[in-house]
């Protein structure tokens, strides 16, 4: 075999394995911290993975009335997984586009939108467990990670039993700058208001569709913030589990 070809082989196998090797890294993908799936099918790496959700329709079976009426903090759930149709629908609800000029379902402060939504998956029907991020332009889920985050959100929640047992955790956090670059100080007062105006809309959905939730604000910012992989930039506001209420 002659030298050339000798070189060629080396290099070869230098590339081979700086290519195996940046497979099994860490990387991170606009400022989130993703996990990499090297040969075992572990967790995929966020802004890779992304799965469509079924479009959100524009009436239902229930009315505003009657879906304000029915709304109760529900922290008891069964173990009926829930539907990609239902977490589509309470997404959309939370922060879902609604004008062809991208209008959101809550208002927002000079449409700076702060908030990102993100949806900690344990039983719904066809998604596997794990941490997603809610593209509202897309109307879809980016996976971020393939773990079950739930127990450790609920230790993040003191320990409360119901973000533990939620077929699903939603977590709305929010990017203050992007409103208080406008407003100064008292964009964060808006912030505030608009994650409210989120969660009173996925509480009443959830109510629609015949589902339980409960809005938690009671955690360790700093440990959400970990066991869901957020960017620095970004503060946990609530944690919401949602499940089907327990017939008990």
């Amino acid at each position: 075999m002659s030298r050339a070809a000798r070189l060629a082989i080396a290099m070869s196998v230098v590339l081979l394995l700086a290519a195996t090797a940046g497979l099994a890294c860490d990387e991170t993908v606009d400022g989130r911290t993703s996990l990499t799936a090297a040969t075992g099918g572990g967790a995929t790496t966020g802004g890779g993975a992304k799965i469509s959700l079924p479009a959100p329709q524009p009436d239902g079976p229930v009315s505003v009335e009657k879906a304000i009426q029915g709304r109760r903090s529900v922290r008891e759930y069964s173990e009926e997984p829930l539907t990609l149709v239902e977490l589509g629908r309470l997404l959309w609800a939370a922060q879902g586009v609604t004008s062809d000029r991208g209008g959101r379902a809550a208002p927002s402060a000079g449409g700076t939108y702060p908030l990102e939504v993100y949806a900690a998956a344990a039983m719904v029907t066809g998604l596997r467990p794990g941490v997603y991020h809610y593209l509202p332009q897309e109307h879809a889920l980016e996976m971020l990670s393939a773990v079950d985050i739930r127990g450790r959100l609920m230790e993040a929640s003191l320990g409360q039993a119901c973000v533990g047992d939620g077929a699903v955790d939603i977590i709305i956090a929010a990017v203050y700058e992007r409103t208080t670059e406008r407003y100064g100080e008292r964009g964060v007062r808006y912030v505030h208001l608009e994650a409210g105006h989120a969660a009173q809309n996925l509480c009443l959905q959830a109510v629609a569709l015949g589902l339980g939730a409960v809005t938690v604000g009671a955690f360790s910012d700093e440990q959400v913030q970990s066991a869901a992989g957020l960017p620095a930039g970004e503060q946990p506001l609530y944690v919401i589990p949602v499940g089907r209420p327990s017939a008990d």
